[in-house]
Parts: C-alpha cells; structure tokens; sequence
C-alpha cells in the first residue's frame, strides 16, 4: 500500500473542500452514497457533483464524473489542465481515469477508500509510469469531517435494513 496522505496543504484546499462535503451531505438526502467532488481553476469554480448513480441509473454518475462533465461544458474543452478536482472519498478506479483524461491538475480528497480506491489505497492510477498525464495528489483533507458523513450514512442504512428484517420477520410470524 502506497502513502496516502501528502502534506501540502494549498491555499484555500479546506474551503473548497468544505464545499464538496456539502454536496456530499446533498447526496445523502437523496439517498445516494455521500460523495461531493468540485473543481476549480484559477480560483473559480468549474463544476461540481455528487453521486447519482441511484437516482438517475447511470453507474458512471459519480460526483467526480459528474463535476468533469459540469467543468469541460463550463471550459469548452474536455482538457482541464491547472484545475483541481477536491472530492471527499478517494476516487475508485472509473473516476481516476476520467481525472487523469481530462488532464486535472491536482486532486485533492478527504479520505481514503479502502475498499476501491485508486489513487493510493489499492492500486495507484496516477502513479503508474505508462499514464501519459501525471497528476499531482493529496489525501487527508478534512477527513474526518468526509469520513463522519459517509459512515453516519451507512449506519443509518444499516439501520434501516434491520429494521426492514424485524418488519418482516414479525410479518411473517404474525
């Protein structure tokens, strides 16, 4: 496993990461896994997503495909070079090579993914030598603001899912 958390905190990284929490908790409203991603060049803001691979059955609605889409319409070009995509989950392996595509600049994300991701935790996307684009990374900011999101929306799915088992166990009992 590589390193995943890089120190180089840039200016204004935690607010525009903040940001992408919010879009994150905007997700979760629509029972979506908590995912918010915002890119940004030169300080502005060029487009902005969360998951919506449920509501809208497109498994590629990811919040940092959906930011990529926004951002290229926004830029008039699918390359995005200087910008800086922040997402709130280390992106899986669809959404890495989108980023490194697109010619993204920088990523910046809360937490790791340890079960899917693709920038440090599993396979390292953006590190590999035959990648014709480097991008630069950074993991760790405002983790555990990201990570307390994510994982009070799977306790609750959790919840929700028990409490789906005792209704239909006392259903069928009854």
């Amino acid at each position: 496993m590589s390193d995943c958390s890089r120190e180089v905190i840039v200016e204004n990284d935690e607010y525009w990461m903040q940001r992408a929490i919010a879009l994150a908790e905007q997700a979760d409203t629509f029972n979506e896994v908590p995912v918010g991603a915002v890119i940004v060049r030169d300080g502005a803001l060029l487009g902005e997503g969360f998951n919506q691979p449920i509501s809208s059955c497109d498994p590629s609605a990811h919040a940092e495909i959906l930011a990529l889409r926004q951002a290229a319409l926004a830029a008039d070009n699918y390359r995005l070079p200087g910008a800086t995509l922040y997402v709130t989950i280390e992106p899986c392996a669809m959404c890495a090579g989108a980023i490194i595509h697109s010619r993204i600049e920088r990523v910046v994300f809360a937490a790791t993914e340890p079960k899917a991701g693709a920038v440090c935790s599993h396979i390292q996307l953006f590190d590999q030598a035959q990648m014709n684009h480097r991008v630069q990374w950074q993991g760790g900011i405002l983790a555990d603001e990201a990570t307390t999101v994510m994982q009070a929306f799977f306790n609750r799915r959790r919840a929700e899912k028990k409490q789906l088992r005792a209704a239909k166990k006392d259903a069928e009992s009854g």
